[in-house]
């Protein structure tokens, strides 16, 4: 038996596959990748496919109160892998139940209208709560600024920033102790939040437009940087790091998914639940299967690993 509690027979089979790069990262990548899609179904069906729409607002804090329990458990959780899996899924929650659908609220309290697709009379461009997320930009890039100089931080993005342009606030505090739960809860949060923004204004036709140049680079920048990230993620060893670099890298990657939807080039089942129940159903059973087994991957396998090698030779 090891010292991670994983004896040597274990490296065969699904869950030795899982210690081993790609497969650590693919793991993590597939997960978050599906959880879009199946974000954006949670919405549909609370909206416009449940009976009872009195109980919309009731559902949500429910759903959001639930993802705070997961933060609660996650940030008391020694285990690594534990609280990064449950922090990821606590933002999921918070995102989807307390955020967006304040949203959706403020939309419906303020009468704000639906913005209508001026090419397919009848249909709606952008849902009201979308139009009132906008409004949102201050406070993201307030927040930004304060992420950016952040010493503590740990992104690979904000610490280039950093060390290139001169925006350096001071050296980390030695033994600061992260909080892996919370950190991952809130770069789920932040992230998606962020990305929401960039399409959003990108759509709007008073701004950019879908299949304007704009939207078109972006569209060519994203999945050049898609395709650098996540070869990058293929290559990781650690679970906890897979993970939390993964989380950026599938919400990158779905915003090429977001765009080619958008342009019709597909139909983007997630949208359209009722009309594809067993599919998404059978969606939602992997993402479980696939999260518990992610939960069980023990962390460390690469230093496991090599010390098994050299007692070998």
């Amino acid at each position: 038996m090891s010292n991670d509690g994983v004896s040597a027979t274990d490296k065969g089979g699904l869950m030795g596959m899982l210690y081993r790069p790609p497969w650590v990262g693919l793991l993590a990548f597939l997960i978050v990748f599906i959880v879009q899609a199946l974000g954006h179904t949670v919405m549909i069906v609370m909206e416009d496919v449940w009976p009872g729409e009195e109980y919309i607002y009731e559902s949500a804090f429910a759903m959001g109160l639930f993802g705070a329990w997961l933060l609660f458990v996650g940030m008391r959780s020694e285990n690594e892998v534990t609280a990064t899996w449950l922090g990821f899924w606590a933002g999921t929650f918070l995102w989807t139940g307390w955020v967006e659908f304040a949203f959706v609220w403020a939309g419906n309290f303020l009468a704000v209208p639906d913005l209508m697709d001026p090419n397919l009379p009848g249909e709606i461009a952008t849902k009201a709560e979308y139009l009132v997320m906008m409004s949102s930009v201050g406070v993201l890039g307030a927040t930004l600024v304060y992420f950016l100089l952040n010493p503590e931080t740990k992104c690979n993005m904000f610490l280039w920033f950093q060390r290139n342009m001169g925006l350096k606030t001071g050296k980390p505090t030695k033994g600061f102790k992260r909080n892996f739960a919370a950190i991952t809860a809130l770069e789920t949060i932040y992230v998606i939040w962020f990305f929401y923004l960039v399409l959003l204004f990108l759509y709007n036709e008073d701004i950019a437009g879908e299949k304007s140049p704009a939207a078109y680079t972006f569209f060519f920048l994203n999945t050049i940087w898609a395709v650098y990230l996540f070869q990058r993620l293929m290559k990781f060893w650690n679970v906890t790091t897979a993970i939390r670099y993964g989380i950026p890298t599938a919400i990158i990657a779905w915003n090429t998914v977001e765009l080619m939807g958008r342009w019709n080039l597909f139909v983007s089942i997630w949208e359209k639940p009722q009309d594809y129940a067993l599919e998404m159903s059978l969606f939602t059973v992997a993402v479980i299967i696939a999260a518990v087994l992610a939960v069980k991957t023990p962390s460390g396998q690469k230093a496991r690993l090599s010390r098994e090698e050299l007692a070998g030779k």
